[in-house]
């Protein structure tokens, strides 16, 4: 099963200015995740970022932030139970006409909408807290949460390590940053492919 940049989106959680200083590899986890934000810009795919407490920890990583359509600050450990899943899927299509009237075989179905984009590759901090509840809950949402591990973080390798396992054993699919990108394109032909290079190497 490979990712599709039609279905995809992008979630990155809690990058913040006070947090990343403690975080194990917290620069490269930051760079990978600022990859992956280009990235997903660069093929128009939408980009959502979470902030845990922003008062107290601080707002993400200004150049990341940039990168995010919109930023949710939330309480909750899981963005999912602040309302994230309200971003994530399309609104309902307003339905034309008296459908009533119509023969009950020719209605249209009044089930809600799944989401249209229901890959959510997603990736932060801490991975053992906000990144692994956002995503167990988006996975009871009915969505696909694509862990990406390389832009992941906990202020020990132990418990990052503790989440992936965790998050592998409940469904989420583990890739990396590269993974990602190289799906996401599909063809070394794509338009796209020299810029994405450029932004890997």
């Amino acid at each position: 099963m490979l990712l599709d940049a039609t279905a995809s989106q992008l979630v990155l959680v809690d990058y913040q200015e006070r947090l990343m200083p403690a975080i194990f590899e917290g620069p490269a986890v930051l760079a990978n995740a600022q990859r992956l934000a280009r990235i997903a810009r660069m093929l128009d795919l939408p980009v959502w970022g979470t902030e845990q407490n922003p008062s107290r920890l601080g707002a993400n990583d200004a150049a990341l932030r940039a990168l995010c359509q919109k930023t949710l600050a939330k309480m909750h450990f899981s963005a999912a139970r602040e309302g994230l899943g309200e971003w994530l899927r399309p609104p309902a299509k307003p339905q034309g006409g008296n459908a009533r009237s119509l023969p009950k075989h020719l209605q249209k179905s009044t089930a809600p909408q799944g989401a249209e984009r229901s890959s959510i590759v997603i990736a932060g901090c801490e991975a053992h807290v906000c990144l692994l509840q956002t995503a167990l809950d988006l996975i009871d949402d009915g969505f696909e949460p694509w862990v990406v591990t390389d832009a992941c973080g906990s202020r020990t390798e132990r418990n990052r390590d503790a989440a992936f396992d965790r998050l592998a054993a409940a469904g989420a699919e583990l890739v990396t940053t590269e993974m990602v990108a190289f799906e996401w394109l599909g063809s070394c032909e794509h338009p796209a492919f020299k810029d994405l290079l450029d932004l890997i190497k």
